[in-house]
């Protein structure tokens, strides 16, 4: 039985999210705050963690970014009551891995738990390589020469994908299924919205590598 962490403070609706989960054999830690759950995932072992935004002691944006500084891997679905574009941006660019707008149905919120609690296993003590690059998953980090930058989960794992094809084309459905699982409630740019952060941190650590879109055919990484 898995195990996830839920930071919501609004105590109905976390009952009900801990019932739901339950019933698919999903444990929950619920906390009210930030700093009551940062100390346990911090140094948790969670197969996930579902953190809502509007919390009494700061927005869970920034609960996910020192999660990620701290090279805390684990998967984060984001709750929010807002629904505006760069809102859900926002929530992304911090390093979640999802999205889910307040109000929504109990059903679509386990769906995306599971998703993100069945992501594919991977060797934590491998480095990967492909051009200047390199990615170490122990760390969850991107590296080239002496930069680094952290990676979020669903991105660790579409580059994953990619430096294992070495070049070759990968293809779209591929890369969704190694984030997210098999999971209908991904929303359905959350793809784009990964590799645009990817290829923004190539560019941020100095790489020649790109991640170049072949129109109908899927992606791969490229040498310019």
């Amino acid at each position: 039985m898995g195990r996830i962490a839920l930071v919501e403070d609004h105590e109905r609706l976390a009952l009900l999210v801990c019932k739901a989960l339950a019933q698919v054999g999903i444990l929950v830690d619920a906390f009210p705050r930030i700093d009551a759950a940062w100390p346990a995932l911090r140094d948790g072992d969670y197969e996930a963690a579902v953190i809502d935004r509007g919390l009494p002691d700061g927005d869970g944006i920034d609960l996910v970014r020192r999660l990620r500084q701290a090279k805390q891997p684990i998967p984060c679905l984001m709750l929010t009551a807002r629904d505006a574009l760069h809102d859900r941006v926002d929530g992304l660019e911090s390093g979640a891995d999802d999205y889910l707008t307040k109000p929504f149905a109990m059903e679509e919120l386990v769906a995306r738990v599971r998703a993100l609690t069945r992501r594919p296993a991977q060797r934590l003590d491998a480095v990967h390589g492909f051009g200047d690059i390199q990615v170490r998953p122990d760390g969850g980090m991107l590296v080239c020469g002496q930069e680094v930058v952290t990676l979020a989960p669903a991105e660790m794992q579409i580059m994953l994908v990619l430096l294992r094809a070495g070049g070759k084309t990968v293809r779209r459905s591929s890369l969704e299924l190694a984030a997210w699982g098999l999971a209908e409630a991904v929303t359905p740019n959350a793809l784009d919205v990964a590799l645009h952060r990817l290829r923004r941190k190539l560019l941020a650590i100095g790489s020649t590598v790109r991640i170049l879109n072949t129109r109908g055919h899927g992606y791969a990484l490229v040498e310019v």
